[in-house]
């Protein structure tokens, strides 16, 4: 299910392009640069997103990409709930997820979205957010993967959503999922061959 199509088309256009822009600012970079850690796309994985930040051994910084990669989501989402609705919200959450996976600011080569993602779902819905991160903290507890805790936390947030309810937000999670399974299909060939790198190895 969807939510009712209230927004005029052109205002959901709108609300839609400008969360992709807010979405696509590469605040990875951003933090790196002002850490002075380099060119982020030259270091480990090459990655835009916080894991790829930890792996310079700069946790502030890390943190700082992790926080403001999710506020991205999070704020696209409560300022279209605000000004349009729930149909604006939960398109302005999706746009915003691939602005950060495809930034034009980039030449569309960005992150895996992992963080944009749950902190869409939880300005989306709290407790399917909640739900979504105690998923990947209890994965990466376990197995110490990051791109394994995002594909079960991805995994889980549709089947999540209907089952608080939520089934008004189940076809967005599940989009979002299939995008995070698509921008993770390197990291799942190398979880199959044994050769991911773990959560703090630079």
């Amino acid at each position: 299910m969807i939510p009712a199509l209230t927004t005029p088309p052109g205002l959901l256009l709108l609300a839609a392009g400008l969360a992709y822009l807010l979405g696509a600012v590469p605040f990875g970079l951003v933090m790196a640069r002002l850490f002075g850690l380099g060119d982020l796309r030259s270091i480990g994985s090459g990655n835009i997103g916080a894991t790829n930040v930890l792996r310079t051994g700069n946790k502030a910084a890390a943190f700082l990409t992790l926080v403001l990669d999710a506020a991205k989501g999070a704020i696209a989402v409560l300022v279209a709930r605000a000004v349009l609705g729930p149909d604006a919200a939960q398109l302005a959450g999706v746009a915003a997820f691939l602005g950060h996976c495809f930034p034009v600011y980039l030449g569309f080569h960005g992150g895996k979205g992992v963080a944009t993602f749950l902190g869409t779902l939880l300005a989306l819905s709290l407790p399917v957010g909640l739900a979504a991160c105690a998923c990947w903290a209890a994965t990466a507890a376990l197995t110490r993967y990051s791109s394994l805790s995002a594909l079960v936390a991805a995994a889980l947030s549709p089947v999540v959503a209907a089952l608080l309810g939520r089934t008004d937000m189940a076809l967005a999670a599940a989009l979002l999922a299939a995008l995070i399974f698509l921008r993770h299909h390197e990291n799942i060939a190398r979880l199959r061959a044994g050769m991911e790198t773990k959560i703090g190895r630079k």
